[in-house]
């Protein structure tokens, strides 16, 4: 086992911003101090980088089983320790869908060969499988998906004593699309009489659009109320929706929380005309006034995490017209640099980041040891660098081969990424001799 001494480095962590070493060894954390001398360790001259706790993911799409022509477990794992991720929970829409107590076991085993970042996953939940849902070990599963709205894969739940009893009953955090299913099918039926033919992406925030999310995310947060379920709302994409959420309270005594995503965060309504189905989403991106809300929200404490909803489809999947498209796309090789660009602009801090991404994560879903950079955590960590690039088809990982970033121009870099101690990628270079791990839950 390799031990590594990360000197003089810009911590960020736990609200503080610092200069010091790290020395890891076995896999965790084991000294964090102003000058540390190790004459055994690897040592990292760290002084022009930033260093990070692993960004947690709460949401990603990584395609495998049954849609690995899209993306696999390996790939977009791949892409997002380049991108500084340490850690994902891939949610349950594959083919077969993980449904069932063994179906979501099969994917842990895919996982566990071929990831390199470590990872949880969500147990599926549809209209008849309410038995397998109740069997979920809190322990050792992030949480329970409930598409409250069908999406890619169509795993609606739409049957109401269902959802009752799943929310009365729940053995761990539930994690829920939220949008209307008949509003948006009324919208479309709408839009697709009146347009037919000529109907395209620009249409998107009006088929899918606030009422459809608003009365779903009521609904469920009623539901958990009335419950006291432990609900966790995925990609808020409208004002009305932020009003939802409170601030009043620590995010470890919340019971209902939000999540903000980077394409919600980064693009707007305006963005169809030129980016077409490359940013066809769901739910979809809005207006203006829409992303400043949820940026509002997510700075003053009533959404709680950042995260991708990394959901990759091929490019002649994309080409396709609108109404065939699918909707997602890939984000997570670039999600920390967007944020750091936002910093850069003066809009979040460097605490805040850390905060959103690393620590939240963590203590929303009660993760074991990770997500901070402690003393005997496992040592997750990131180091950027200041360091413009373009973003082009020949430095992306995913398997997909596209991204709705294509063109821009980050300003930092993710230099090197440790996954449990193992320097899984350094500077365009990885070591893939090692697989990630199983998340553990403190519940």
């Amino acid at each position: 086992m390799n031990k590594y001494l990360i000197k003089n480095a810009q911590i960020v962590n736990e609200n503080k911003i610092f200069h010091g070493d790290i020395l890891i060894k076995n896999e965790r954390i084991e000294k964090i101090a102003s000058n540390i001398q190790d004459k055994d360790a690897i040592e990292i001259n760290a002084e022009d980088y930033i260093c990070i706790p692993g960004a947690i993911d709460d949401q990603v799409h990584f395609r495998e089983p049954g849609l690995t022509h899209k993306a696999t477990i390996f790939s977009e794992s791949r892409a997002a320790v380049a991108g500084g991720i340490t850690t994902f929970f891939e949610m349950p829409n594959t083919v077969p869908q993980a449904t069932t107590q063994v179906l979501l076991e099969d994917k842990y085993q895919i996982a566990h060969n071929n990831s390199l970042a470590n990872y949880s996953f969500f147990m599926g939940t549809t209209n008849d499988n309410y038995d397998e849902v109740m069997k979920t070990n809190p322990q050792t599963i992030c949480g329970i998906k409930i598409f409250m709205g069908s999406s890619t894969g169509n795993m609606l739940v739409d049957d109401q004593q269902i959802l009752e009893k799943i929310f009365a009953n729940a053995p761990t955090i539930i994690a829920t699309h939220c949008e209307d299913e008949q509003t948006i099918k009324n919208n479309l039926a709408y839009y697709t009489e009146k347009y037919g033919d000529k109907l395209d992406a620009t249409f998107h925030a009006r088929i899918r659009n606030n009422e459809a999310c608003f009365l779903s995310s009521s609904m469920a947060i009623q539901l958990a109320k009335k419950n006291n379920t432990r609900l966790h709302i995925l990609h808020i994409s409208t004002g009305e929706e932020t009003h939802l959420f409170d601030n009043q309270i620590p995010l470890k005594d919340k019971k209902i929380t939000a999540e903000a995503c980077i394409h919600h965060l980064w693009f707007s309504d305006k963005d169809y005309s030129t980016k077409g189905n490359w940013i066809k989403w769901n739910p979809a991106v809005k207006s203006e006034a829409d992303r400043d809300e949820i940026w509002k929200a997510l700075l003053d404490g009533r959404i709680d995490v950042i995260a991708t909803d990394h959901a990759p489809h091929t490019i002649e999947e994309k080409e396709q017209i609108y109404l065939k498209a699918p909707s997602g796309g890939p984000l997570v090789q670039h999600s920390i640099q967007a944020i750091l660009d936002f910093h850069e602009q003066g809009k979040i801090s460097l605490e805040q980041i850390v905060e959103k991404m690393c620590h939240n994560p963590a203590i929303l879903f009660n993760v074991k040891d990770r997500g901070f950079i402690r003393e005997g955590y496992f040592a997750d960590l990131v180091l950027i660098k200041k360091e413009s690039k373009k973003v082009v088809k020949d430095n992306l990982l995913y398997k997909c081969q596209w991204s709705p970033f294509e063109g821009h121009i980050f300003n930092h870099q993710i230099s090197k990424t440790f996954i449990n101690g193992h320097l899984a990628y350094d500077n365009g270079i990885f070591n893939e001799s090692k697989t990630g791990k199983r998340i553990e839950f403190e519940r």
